[in-house]
């Protein structure tokens, strides 16, 4: 999650805008009042480049050029707003507004672009960062955030729930990470994902669910903007906000618990955090020769997830698991597969086609044997899982309040020199 903020902050590109046309509005100044407004009816808040691209236009437009000196070291948030005014230092105010108008204009109609296009099946809402689709008997969803490396946001998250729980009364479903920060998870794609499993376990026209990702990574995890507000909120804000994602956390974990269709997953890419920690939750996981999975939860002073606090030292032995949920070891795909975190490695180029046998076969078997054969497997740990996640989920939301979190996260950011 941290990797998205740091490609966030560091690599703002200024877009290529599309003048509004003045005929809609009198003057340039209403099309910046009314672009002010257009801002707050977004569904969700846009991601940090875009907005510090905002913040700076905003800026530039309302005072002109930036003032003071750049904020310390340790004010990540001061110092990433201040080099963004400074980006536009010089603009005129007048091109600022426009430049504002344009793109909230552009934000607003990529959106309804995205959700016209993209066809959700069984009444689902459609959910940025997500493609959810039924291909043959594979329920499919597919977290499509490449750019983002696929990190997850709450929405997705509920998103995927309700997919898995449509899904079990369908015969396969695929579920797609589709996003432009490395498949990083926003609250959005965590609710959308909810959403999802629940209603793979729904579509009876499948007999399978399928998870992968889109473009380099598989998941990078949670999406750092999931826990933005954090940074200037108080005490019992953060205690709130810890609370509600420690909530949805948990649905989003008990959904691949409770689904009772057969679970494949497809990594093309690393997986870092959640990514990782749900894959003892599968039935089967294909990755390609060139994933790496990582757990960096003492890193940034934070707890396992995931229920993999009992399936991990199943899998693995209880000192393999300590290695890598404790000591933060990152694993080679080889190494994954030789601690049974993986079915099969196939090389890079390879995986798309592979990837389509091993759907195309697993679908075809008879639905109904797989399905009591996959709860059969699962029926004597599920109790356990459960209170598992429980106890997991009520351990992290301290650990997000504590002082030690903040400070691990902000002498990472500071490591990497944001």
């Amino acid at each position: 999650m941290i990797r998205h903020l740091q490609n966030g902050l560091h690599s703002i590109n200024w877009p290529t805008y599309v003048t509004i046309p003045a005929r809609a509005f009198s003057s340039r100044e209403e099309l910046f009042e009314k672009a002010q407004e257009n801002l707050k009816k977004l569904p969700e808040e846009p991601d940090v480049d875009i907005k510090l691209q905002i913040y700076a236009l905003f800026k530039q437009a309302t005072i002109g050029d930036v003032l003071g000196s750049r904020p310390g070291m340790m004010d990540f948030a001061g110092r990433a707003k201040y080099d963004a005014w400074s980006k536009v230092k010089g603009m005129p105010k007048e091109e600022a507004q426009l430049k504002y108008a344009n793109l909230v204009d552009s934000l607003m109609s990529k959106r309804s672009e995205l959700l016209n296009n993209n066809e959700i099946p069984m009444g689902l809402k459609a959910v940025e960062g997500l493609n959810i689709s039924v291909e043959g008997k594979a329920f499919k969803i597919r977290l499509n955030r490449p750019e983002k490396f696929n990190a997850l946001t709450l929405d997705m998250y509920n998103g995927i729930i309700e997919a898995l729980k449509a899904s079990n009364e369908d015969k396969s479903t695929s579920i797609t990470v589709i996003t432009e920060k490395f498949n990083a998870l926003t609250l959005d794609m965590y609710n959308g994902i909810i959403e999802a499993l629940k209603a793979s376990n729904e579509d009876k026209s499948t007999s399978i669910t399928v998870i992968t990702g889109t473009g380099n990574y598989f998941c990078s995890g949670n999406d750092l903007a999931n826990f933005a507000k954090a940074a200037s909120a108080g005490k019992e804000e953060i205690k709130e906000m810890a609370e509600n994602a420690a909530v949805i956390l948990k649905q989003y974990i008990q959904a691949y618990i409770d689904h009772e269709k057969p679970l494949i997953c497809l990594i093309n890419g690393p997986a870092i955090g959640i990514a990782v920690t749900v894959l003892p939750l599968f039935d089967y996981v294909l990755a390609t020769d060139k994933c790496t999975f990582h757990t960096p939860f003492s890193t940034l002073g934070q707890s396992p997830e995931g229920a993999s606090s009992y399936t991990f030292p199943i899998l693995m032995g209880q000192l393999k698991a300590a290695e890598f949920l404790i000591f933060n070891k990152k694993l080679s795909a080889q190494e994954a597969f030789e601690r049974g975190l993986v079915n099969e490695i196939v090389p890079y180029e390879e995986f798309e086609t592979r990837a389509a046998a091993v759907v195309n076969h697993h679908s075809s078997l008879p639905s109904e044997s797989l399905r009591i054969n996959k709860m059969l497997l699962r029926s004597f740990h599920k109790d356990l899982l459960t209170k598992v996640n429980e106890i997991e989920c009520k351990t992290i939301c301290e650990r997000w309040q504590s002082k030690e979190c903040a400070s691990a996260i902000s002498a990472f950011l500071s490591r990497a020199k944001i």
